[in-house]
């Protein structure tokens, strides 16, 4: 019976709804294997001990992942600030995207789920994008404006959040249509992927610059 609800429900998704899903998937396991790789590698060199020396590998393992974030606190908190806005602008991106696409998959179904609904003002449709312009624009108004370093962290994730609502919908911004579940829809997804890949090689980049700053610009004179 499962199997069957299962058939008709992949019948029912078009080619590029499969698409979504699966580009969705890669990505969310993508995320959990670098989360996995993470705890496994505090795991093997913290101080909880390995499978092979305990009986109690789920309290061991708790161990590693209470040090696993510990690591990720303390290096955020270590980072200079234009490290974490990056490392904030990225997460707050990927985060908006996934939920903004998935509440508007919901959402197919019916006019609300939960407290998301669609925007209607008189007969016009008012899509996400246009928060997400005015989150983008105002956040990067008052960075300008701002001569405070520190609050750019927190302006980073309003941004992030404005591009992930408004590279939702992209391809309906060049095409003039609603074409978010459509073939021309992918492009939203190809769009906001490249732009995850631009700003992921940015922030290794970053990495590797303060490493080579530490190396080359505080190491002795010879």
């Amino acid at each position: 019976m499962l199997g069957r609800r299962r058939k008709r429900w992949h019948q029912r998704l078009s080619v590029s709804e499969r698409r979504t899903i699966g580009i969705g998937v890669l990505a969310a396991g993508t995320t959990a294997g670098l989360i996995a790789g993470e705890v496994g590698r505090v795991w093997w060199r913290g101080s909880a001990p390995l499978p092979r020396e305990t009986d109690h590998v789920l309290l061991a393992a708790e161990v590693a992942v209470e040090e696993t974030v510990a690591v990720a606190r303390r290096g955020y908190e270590d980072a200079p600030d234009r490290a974490n806005a990056l490392f904030n602008l990225l997460t707050s991106f990927v985060l908006t995207f996934g939920s903004a696409r998935g509440v508007t998959y919901l959402l197919r179904g019916g006019r609300r789920f939960g407290p998301f609904r669609d925007v209607h003002i008189a007969r016009r449709h008012i899509h996400h994008y246009v928060p997400g312009i005015i989150l983008a624009f105002a956040s990067g108004a008052v960075a300008i404006l701002t001569e405070n370093e520190e609050i750019e962290p927190k302006l980073a994730l309003v941004f992030g959040a404005g591009m992930g609502l408004t590279l939702d919908e992209s391809a309906l911004l060049l095409e003039l249509e609603d074409v978010y579940w459509s073939e021309e829809g992918l492009l939203s997804v190809q769009i906001t992927l490249a732009v995850m890949a631009m700003l992921g090689a940015l922030a290794l980049a970053l990495r590797l610059l303060r490493r080579g700053e530490q190396a080359v610009l505080e190491s002795p004179s010879p």
